[in-house]
């Protein structure tokens, strides 16, 4: 006679012990042999983790009728389960995930929304950056557009229809013995010109400064979901505007100088300092310094948004001199000849003027979102924080 047992209502014909005799604390091993799997069983059409398989009735999932209906209540294994992969993509309302960074283990970047409208977070790339400029102008057009033309289309209209009767119209030529002859009252002409329109740029300075601080404001409160009008726009930028020129002018020295001393040193400067703007209207202090060291620190980065930038700016420059190309080749050298020329020349002008405003609208929100990116690089920030830093 056997000394076993006999078998027990709990164990099936098959020999096998029933899942429920086993302990809780008792996990299924490897099996001798065969090497441990690298994560969890595949299965062909698994809904996603955390998904209630049982129904009202708890008969199974009706898009997976073949599947053994599971006990009322039953989900998948949550994501942080022992032996359970984890989702390869950020959960709802979950912080922004960080690459591995020296010395420290995989993680989510702390106190981060990777959905914020503004701030690009860390390691979203230049991408990033791209999709929320493209947001912000959808959100803030009808408010940024009318800003751009009247503080800077306006400006840039009234000096090119300047231009038009301050430019000399006699040109140098040539001696009888090969030297330049200068037309009489030529250097009279163009230091007049140069001088004019340099009055009319420090005139207009507080004014597109205005524009630029105005703008500012709309695309931080739109993004914080804060309502922002035209009127007070050009409210805030009037109050800052005063502040924004001075500083404008010390880079616009500190380009010139550059410049002077060789073309690419006066480049360099102007990329090294292009987010004194939002620095100052964000944190009203240092602003040249800080947008130095900004760019120094990250060199690539910021290098490459005022880069991408530049590049609004180039079309719009080339733009320019396409419309002043065709004034010269349809009006002549003199356009203000005749009333007729005069009126063409004008308008040319102002079209020029105008279709140059998004390239101001480009130049705007790209400076503002690559600020926002950098203040993510040093600790959390948030659109909401961002407007409320303007005043």
């Amino acid at each position: 006679m056997s000394d076993l047992p006999p078998p027990g209502p709990t164990e099936p014909e098959s020999g096998t012990p029933d899942e429920s005799t086993r302990p809780a604390s008792t996990a299924p091993g490897p099996v001798p042999g065969q090497p441990e799997p690298s994560g969890p069983p595949a299965h062909p059409a698994q809904p996603g983790y955390g998904t209630d398989l049982s129904g009202p009735s708890g008969a199974g999932s009706p898009s997976h009728p073949g599947w053994p209906a599971p006990q009322a209540g039953w989900t998948w294994p949550a994501a942080n389960a022992p032996g359970v992969a984890y989702p390869g993509h950020p959960m709802p309302g979950a912080a922004y995930p960080a690459p591995p960074s020296p010395g420290g283990p995989y993680g989510w970047f702390p106190g981060l929304d990777p959905n914020d409208p503004l701030v690009t977070p860390p390691y979203a790339g230049v991408g990033g950056w791209f999709a929320r400029c493209a947001a912000a102008v959808r959100r803030s057009w009808r408010q940024l557009v009318p800003i751009m033309l009247l503080t800077q289309g306006v400006p840039a209209a009234v000096i090119s229809v300047l231009s038009l009767f301050l430019v000399p119209t006699a040109e140098p030529v040539t001696g009888p013995d090969g030297a330049p002859v200068l037309p009489d009252g030529y250097l009279e002409h163009i230091f007049a010109f140069y001088g004019v329109v340099l009055l009319a740029a420090l005139l207009f300075g507080p004014v597109q400064c205005t524009g630029w601080a105005a703008g500012t404001w709309v695309v931080a409160r739109q993004a914080a979901g804060a309502p922002a009008g035209l009127g007070p726009a050009l409210r805030y930028g009037l109050r800052r505007a005063l502040g924004l020129w001075g500083w404008t002018v010390v880079a616009s020295l500190l380009i010139t100088v550059g410049a002077c001393l060789c073309l690419l040193p006066g480049v360099y400067v102007g990329f090294a300092v292009a987010l004194f703007g939002p620095v100052y209207l964000f944190e009203r202090q240092e602003p040249i310094g800080r947008a130095w060291r900004m760019f120094h620190q990250r060199f690539g980065m910021v290098l490459g948004r005022v880069a991408l930038v530049g590049c609004a700016l180039l079309a719009a420059t080339v733009l320019d001199l396409v419309i002043s190309g065709i004034s010269g080749v349809v009006f002549g050298t003199d356009p203000t000849a005749t009333p007729g020329t005069t009126v063409g020349a004008v308008v040319l002008a102002v079209l020029g003027a105008a279709l140059a405003a998004p390239a101001y609208l480009a130049q705007l929100v790209g400076l503002v979102v690559a600020y926002a990116e950098q203040r993510a690089q040093e600790g959390p920030v948030n659109a909401a924080r961002l407007a409320a830093e303007l005043g």
